[in-house]
């Protein structure tokens, strides 16, 4: 009887959190009053089953994730890597490419800017792509598209540079602040920002985050690694050398 009703409890418990409602409706009413009692009767007695039964769920959620995110790795590989709309750092030739997903307001991000300035100083051999995930509100929208726009008046290295390295509170003001301070035309730059295709970019790269399993910055993309988070320099190396040696 234990038996029988954990295994029932499990059932119900899985099907409750993943919202199966197919899995119910493969009981009649009465079946299902019964296990409801049976579930109810079993946890009060043993508890522990809520934890066990949510913990095993999580884990093939997370499990389902990654593999999602491995086929997006390969079925995507020219937007991560190839996307001529992404503004790009380093050898325009070189046969490794990092790709960051970053957010001008981020810390960690801002943490990162050094050691990647670090990696393309010393590897002629690396190209760093940089994709806009602006996750942190609305001041974070308005620096990823002033930066996207700056381009139009070959300003895009000053500002970004700027920004990055800005330490305070990078809101509007502060942006445009900077983006005159950098010697941008700062009207124009507004203009520049409502450009459809700038939004258009913005979606086209939350989209991909969201199909990586990216739920915030900084994120990279190494050959066929996920990188999650900040990382330091020795790590950020060794994940760059793994990559070359795979063929």
């Amino acid at each position: 009887m234990k038996i029988l009703a954990r295994a029932l409890a499990l059932v119900l418990l899985a099907a409750a959190a993943s919202g199966a409602a197919g899995a119910q409706e493969a009981f009649t009413p009465a079946q299902r009053d019964a296990i409801r009692a049976l579930l109810v009767e079993t946890l009060r007695s043993q508890p522990e089953l809520v934890l066990e039964a949510l913990q095993s769920l999580e884990q093939r959620q997370e499990e389902a994730q990654r593999a999602a995110a491995k086929r997006t790795l390969v079925e995507r590989r020219r937007d991560i890597f190839e996307d001529a709309g992404d503004p790009s750092v380093g050898n325009p030739q070189a046969r490794t490419v990092l790709v960051e997903f970053f957010d001008y307001r981020c810390p960690y991000c801002k943490q990162m800017d050094a050691p990647l300035k670090a990696l393309l100083s010393a590897d002629p051999d690396l190209r760093i792509v940089r994709k806009d995930l602006p996750v942190l509100g609305p001041a974070s929208v308005v620096a990823a598209r002033a930066a996207l726009a700056s381009r139009a008046q070959n300003k895009y290295a000053a500002l970004h540079d700027a920004m990055m390295g800005f330490r305070g509170s990078l809101d509007e003001a502060a942006i445009f602040r900077i983006a005159s301070e950098v010697g941008l035309d700062v009207a124009r730059l507004r203009r520049d920002m409502e450009a459809p295709e700038i939004g258009q970019r913005l979606q086209k790269i939350a989209a991909l985050a969201q199909a990586l399993q990216i739920n915030g910055t900084p994120a990279f993309v190494i050959g066929d690694t996920l990188v999650p988070g900040a990382v330091d320099l020795a790590t950020m190396r060794s994940l760059i050398a793994e990559a070359r040696a795979k063929p």
